[in-house]
């Protein structure tokens, strides 16, 4: 499948994702919600999939699927339950091939796969783009454990916003941010923070983040 279409950067920041990713980085796209970071991630991680050139075969999605890391509190059966947490990667596939059934044919073709951060632990990751998503849900543990997890040829694009958690704990809620210290100071790895003027879902999310946050720093000094 190879009916990709293209998509150039909107933003500063989403040019210097794609500069980055182009020169042979890996990605931490971090910072404020609807600036495209899960969808920058998708496209430049099915572009290099499928281009014949790079040493990758396959799109891998890691996230979290609850927040409490259990799966049996959902109903239905283990598909049942993962199909629960591919929808948007469902859905923003479909729109990057203008394709209803993209998803499902990169996945039977062995081109793309989502996997659960509960099923990561004793896997080699080889010869892929490995895409973990909502990276602020997950403890430093489960980071670094994927982290370990990559072999040879593979290359990765963290994605998440650190403002918006939903781990309960102190301590779990920090370890991103700790995580992400570490990735600062390799080589390769490239922090993009995303902010207000890179919000491209829409002209009202864009005011209510920037209203939410403003309040939140006012609040943060009385």
């Amino acid at each position: 499948m190879d009916n990709l279409l293209s998509y150039e950067p909107i933003t500063k920041n989403q040019k210097i994702a794609y500069d980055a990713w182009d020169e042979g980085d890996n990605l931490v796209l971090c910072g404020s919600a609807g600036t495209g970071k899960t969808f920058i991630g998708m496209y430049l991680g099915l572009e290099s999939v499928l281009d014949k050139s790079w040493e990758q075969n396959k799109l891998v999605i890691v996230r979290s699927v609850v927040p409490t890391r259990e799966m049996g509190y959902l109903p239905g059966s283990i598909e049942e339950k993962v199909d629960a947490y591919t929808a948007p990667y469902r859905a923003i596939t479909n729109e990057l091939f203008n394709d209803r059934h993209a998803f499902d044919m990169l996945e039977s073709q062995g081109q793309l796969t989502f996997m659960s951060t509960s099923f990561i632990r004793g896997i080699t990751l080889d010869d892929c783009v490995l895409l973990i998503d909502e990276m602020q849900n997950l403890t430093f543990h489960e980071l670094d454990s994927i982290i370990t997890r990559v072999g040879r040829n593979t290359k990765v694009i963290f994605s998440g916003d650190y403002y918006q958690s939903d781990l309960t704990k102190e301590s779990d809620r920090s370890g991103v941010l700790h995580f992400m210290s570490i990735m600062e100071q390799l080589k390769d790895f490239s922090v993009i923070e995303f902010n207000w003027t890179d919000i491209v879902r829409s002209g009202f999310v864009r005011d209510y983040i920037m209203t939410k946050e403003i309040l939140e720093r006012k609040n943060a000094t009385i």
